[in-house]
């Protein structure tokens, strides 16, 4: 099990105080958050004018490795990043600099795609899962391709129904017999339960900004080491 720290995502850059956006910025705070107990990063590096970039991956992935010495470093290959299929493929073909590991999204249209770019160059694949069909889908390509993990990232803000879609998600996953470590996240109002369940079934989770900016007590989190440091605490109460 391991608590991973999300540092940003897809927010906005008002989005809180604390955000990180540039490289040096990305990288100050992933040293805050594995001195807080993070195992691992996932970030989303943004270029010159702080929009998203996987060009910007080249760039960030020293800066924050020369931060975080030994510490697996993971990124997004979302498609609304560059919104060209062509493009995607070309910039994650040309990477100079490799993150340990990256996500793909399997909702998403070109995601065997990516998939394949992944591991001809050599990127560990974190297959993620919001949705029955995304998990169906994966089972049908993982025979091919056995990812590092299984993100399983639940977006619905109600929580009966993101603990449902869950399990749903999970017994498709049984069923096929998958045996991948799994990685449990939810999104704004649901973060900490997840985190909960996460601890709970002995799985993976992951806290940072990216998901949420709010403490298990309702206030704003002064950033992500905060939010990490709590996930934590979660982890080593069992």
């Amino acid at each position: 099990m391991i608590v991973q720290a999300c540092l940003n995502g897809a927010r906005a850059t008002d989005y809180h105080p604390a955000l990180p956006l540039t490289p040096e910025a990305i990288a100050s705070d992933a040293e805050a958050c594995v001195a807080a107990g993070a195992n691992e990063l996932h970030i989303h590096p943004r270029g010159p004018d702080l929009a998203e970039s996987l060009a910007a991956i080249v760039a960030s992935i020293p800066v924050v490795r020369a931060a975080c010495p030994g510490t697996l470093i993971g990124v997004s290959t979302g498609a609304w990043i560059e919104n060209d299929i062509s493009r995607t493929r070309d910039l994650i073909s040309g990477w100079s600099e490799l993150p340990d590991y990256a996500s793909v999204n399997l909702s998403e249209p070109d995601a065997p795609a990516v998939m394949d770019i992944l591991d001809r160059i050599g990127v560990g694949l974190e297959a993620g899962i919001a949705t029955v069909e995304g998990a169906e889908r994966f089972v049908a390509l993982a025979r091919q391709r056995p990812p590092l993990r299984v993100l399983i990232e639940i977006n619905e803000q109600s929580l009966p129904d993101a603990l449902a879609l869950a399990e749903d998600i999970f017994s498709v996953l049984t069923r096929a017999k998958v045996n991948r470590p799994i990685l449990l996240h939810g999104f704004d109002a649901t973060i900490w339960d997840f985190v909960r369940l996460a601890r709970r079934r002995n799985w993976s989770t992951r806290i940072g900004l990216e998901d949420g900016k709010h403490m298990p007590d309702g206030r704003q989190a002064a950033g992500n080491a905060e939010l990490v440091a709590a996930a934590c605490a979660i982890y080593r109460e069992g």
